[in-house]
């Protein structure tokens, strides 16, 4: 889990530099982009947002539904979720190499509506198997978990290890994907795809997964 919110940094640097000013992954930032954008603020997108909103509820809401029935924890149904989120993202690193760079309108807005989508799929598999604190596309509840529970707080025995590494490694990843961006845009998605594939490889095979039985 922790290695897909690295992946989420690297989806939204390429989101937002990317592709108009649109995360993928964090749907609180394209809420408020969307909100200031309605208001009249210069230079920032309308359409984008919407779609990736509508996207990411959209496979949001696949993913909430093949797993409705099923127990909590990775299951066959998780490797088969995941496993399509890594080769969607493969698809799109493909197409993205093969017309030279970042996609002309309205093009670009399929690959945000992809993209989102495809995130939204991730982030309900992940809320279904239940790492705590770790979301993978989003860390303010992480980063308020960790400043509450921490000794200035009053807190003690917190897990600071995992909140921290979460917060770190979406910062590492967003910063990896600006770096890559400055390549070709197919690279940050083509590095999402490998650790996604990769996570599901390791959790099928670590996770001894099966068809849980429904609840």
């Amino acid at each position: 889990m922790l290695a897909l919110t690295f992946s989420t940094g690297v989806a939204d640097a390429v989101g937002y530099l990317g592709l108009d000013k649109v995360f993928t992954g964090n749907m609180t930032g394209n809420v408020v982009i969307l909100g200031m954008a309605i208001a009249g603020a210069d230079d920032l997108p309308v359409v984008g947002p919407l779609i990736a909103l509508f996207t990411f509820m959209v496979g949001a809401a696949i993913g909430g539904r093949v797993l409705r029935r099923v127990k909590s924890g990775w299951t066959t149904e998780s490797t088969m979720l995941f496993g399509t989120v890594g080769v969607v993202m493969a698809a799109l690193a493909i197409v993205l190499f093969a017309v030279g760079g970042t996609p002309p309108a309205p093009f670009d807005l399929m690959v945000t509506g992809l993209l989102a989508a495809v995130m939204g799929l991730q982030a309900a598999v992940a809320r279904h198997i239940a790492v705590k604190d770790v979301t993978t596309v989003v860390v303010t509840s992480t980063i308020t978990g960790f400043a509450a529970d921490s000794r200035f707080g009053g807190g003690k025995n917190q897990p600071w290890f995992r909140r921290l590494a979460a917060i770190v490694l979406i910062l590492a990843g967003a910063g990896v994907g600006a770096l890559l961006l400055m390549v070709h845009i197919g690279w940050g998605i083509a590095l999402t795809a490998i650790i996604t594939l990769t996570v599901t490889a390791i959790g099928h095979a670590a996770g001894r997964p099966h068809h849980a039985p429904q609840v």
